[in-house]
């Protein structure tokens, strides 16, 4: 069954290349399909208009719009990472070339922003104990990838 709703990524000529490397992040990405331009297009003959590429079972499409549009903070996607090494996975994989930002934000390559989140951090930041709590949060506000073990030492004061 098709989607109702799906993401449009606007791109200023990128596409085809930000939709092959988000799908080779993510385990079972893939490429679905390519509409490329034909002569007297407004591009290029045979560059992508539009990709459409499959991540964590959702459809996206990478448009190439040209530069009128850009990313900001305002939209982000959040991956919801089970262990460290999740964590590390694709922190380090959607950082290269992009930029860190704190509390588990970056910013890809192509200017989009990402929350690489452990699973853990909403009983951390706002589990029973509300001075650990306030340690968690505070450790977390000093991270930029955040650590489980730093923040669950944090919760524990210990």
């Amino acid at each position: 069954m098709a989607e109702k709703i799906t993401t449009c990524l606007w791109f200023d000529n990128q596409a085809e290349e930000a939709a092959g490397f988000y799908a080779s992040v993510f385990d079972g990405g893939k490429v679905l399909d390519v509409s490329r331009y034909g002569e007297g297009g407004p591009g290029p003959a045979g560059q992508a208009i539009t990709v459409r590429f499959e991540i964590e079972g959702r459809t996206f499409t990478a448009l190439n719009g040209g530069p009128a549009f850009t990313f900001n903070e305002s939209v982000s996607f959040v991956i919801d990472c089970a262990t460290q090494e999740e964590v590390d996975r694709y922190w380090d994989a959607l950082r290269a070339g992009g930029a860190e930002s704190q509390c588990g934000w970056l910013k890809d390559r192509f200017g989009v922003s990402w929350q690489v989140v452990p699973s853990v951090l909403g009983g951390l930041i706002g589990g029973p104990d509300q001075e650990g709590s306030r340690r968690a949060m505070q450790a977390m506000l000093g991270m930029q990838k955040l650590d489980i073990a730093v923040l669950q030492r944090a919760y524990d004061g210990s």
